[in-house]
């Protein structure tokens, strides 16, 4: 990859692993049996289990995340719906442990979304053109090396046009400053404490 594209204001640069398939729920992302652990930890073995490995628990070699050229991908890269179903914060916490950063697809469950966010996954949503364009570059393409440029909103890659996607400003403020909802709120902490002084003072008797 250029220095002209490393040289951006980057969020974050990775490999992008290809995971063609719609609705995809929390229960594929991480099954049902490993939320028992009272831990928030150890879930990358878990995700997409069922998938990942066959019946003796050794890796199926027809599923996308076991094939050699993408080791260490960090970038999910698939389709409509992704994170349907429960509300666990487990399948954000899978995928974060595992090694990806960034999810890129044409829609998300809400609760997922906002589950990402406060675990600093970005969830980039695309209309299904790019996301086509970008399942046919990983078709013709070995690996596909991404550039995630957060601050201009754009996906580059090596050699193609700048693929803008969509997020809130609020959502693109958190992920840049590291905060999850409490960070957020202890941003207010001086006008949280000026209010509770003028609250009391008012009220002595409370």
């Amino acid at each position: 990859m250029s220095d002209a594209i490393l040289n951006q204001d980057v969020f974050h640069k990775g490999l992008v692993c290809p995971l063609d398939k719609n609705n995809v729920d929390t229960d594929q992302i991480i099954p049902k049996q490993f939320l028992t652990s009272v831990e928030r930890s150890g879930f990358d073995k878990a995700l997409f289990y069922d998938w990942r490995y066959l019946s003796d628990d050794t890796p199926n070699p027809e599923f996308v995340l076991n094939f050699p050229q993408y080791k260490g991908a960090s970038i999910l890269l698939t389709r409509e719906n992704f994170g349907c179903g429960s509300s666990r914060e487990h399948a954000p916490w899978a995928l974060k442990q595992y090694g990806f950063q960034i999810v890129i697809a044409p829609s998300f469950a809400d609760i997922f979304y906002n589950n990402c966010i406060n675990n600093q996954i970005l969830p980039a949503k695309l209309p299904e053109a790019s996301i086509d364009k970008l399942f046919s570059l990983c078709q013709t393409q070995e690996q596909v090396d991404m550039v995630v440029d957060l601050k201009g909103q754009q996906l580059l890659i090596e050699g193609e046009s700048p693929i803008a996607f969509e997020i809130a400003a609020d959502v693109k403020d958190r992920l840049l400053k590291n905060l999850d909802f409490i960070g957020v709120t202890e941003e207010f902490s001086e006008q949280i404490k000026t209010f509770e002084d003028k609250l009391s003072a008012s009220r002595p008797w409370q």
